[in-house]
């Protein structure tokens, strides 16, 4: 093993940092680069007045994702169409910051935000959370304290089983593609919502839709549009079920040769949301995987 404070002792903790920036940024690629300037600030740091590398190493990416924050922000602002964080492809779901609670995080202050995650996901004590964000303890309990009542109602609340989530999406895949309404109604909440980016590279719908009787009639005529031909030279296939962002859901390939994550938001057996990363920036780590 590695001595803990030598340059390659790094690599020990990059999994743990790249999954901070990660929830920080909702980009895997601005996650990387924030890593890897960590790694260099490493390198040039005194190591052994370190007391504890892992936590000074965390304290470094929070800065430094608190700094492209405001640039993401303002990118963001004039975006195409609704955002969604870069996908992320498991066997098993790491922890319970699901797409729905990322994209609750979008919504609070970066210093909340970091508060937040830190405390509440990573177990950071708010003593260790005020030098990463220059505030004092009780000012960053403030922040968690905020952000959390602010996320709540996105927490996953009802963890989903690997079997029954695959079983649901398969389902939802059959019924999507085949464009069988009455199908789709019966899998469907109430009060479902449809969220698709493309970032305008790609056709997506451009607000998100709600209610199961408009979200089934717009993946019907997605359907009808996909088996007509419309929208590319060949029908999509499945290419793998998994889940994406904490979410049961399946990768596929496109009529128009590009691949397509859908995630479900499940609830007492229903799908209570939908999301479809069609933005083919975001999908190079999944690409990536996959060959």
């Amino acid at each position: 093993m590695e001595p803990q404070h030598s340059p390659a002792a790094f690599e020990q903790h990059r999994a743990m940092l790249l999954r901070v920036a990660y929830r920080m940024l909702g980009s895997m690629a601005d996650a990387e680069d924030m890593v890897q300037e960590a790694w260099l600030r490493w390198a040039r740091t005194d190591r052994e007045a370190v007391e504890v590398p892992a936590a000074f190493l965390r304290r470094v990416v929070t800065r430094l994702c608190l700094d492209q924050l405001k640039s993401a922000r303002a990118r963001r602002e004039d975006y195409s169409g609704p955002w969604l964080p870069e996908p992320v492809l498991d066997e098993e779901p790491e922890d319970d910051v699901t797409l729905p609670l990322m994209l609750a995080l979008e919504r609070l202050s970066p210093l909340e935000r970091a508060a937040f995650l830190l405390h509440d996901v990573f177990g950071e004590s708010f003593e260790n959370i005020a030098g990463s964000l220059g505030r004092d303890a009780a000012a960053c309990r403030q922040l968690a304290t905020r952000a959390r009542r602010n996320v709540q109602a996105e927490r996953a609340r009802f963890p989903v089983q690997r079997e029954e989530g695959r079983q649901i999406a398969e389902a939802f895949f059959d019924a999507s593609r085949s464009g069988d309404v009455a199908g789709l109604s019966t899998l469907l909440a109430d009060q479902v919502s449809f969220y698709s980016d493309g970032g305008g590279k790609r056709p997506a719908v451009a607000r998100v839709l709600r209610g199961r009787a408009i979200v089934s009639r717009a993946l019907a005529a997605i359907a009808r549009l996909t088996n007509m031909g419309f929208t590319g030279p060949a029908r999509p296939e499945l290419i793998q079920y998994g889940f994406i962002n904490g979410l049961p859901g399946f990768v596929t390939q496109e009529s128009d040769g590009e691949i397509q994550t859908t995630a479900l938001l499940l609830e007492e057996g229903r799908i209570r949301a939908i999301y479809v990363m069609r933005n083919p920036d975001k999908l190079t780590g999944i690409k990536a995987r996959l060959n």
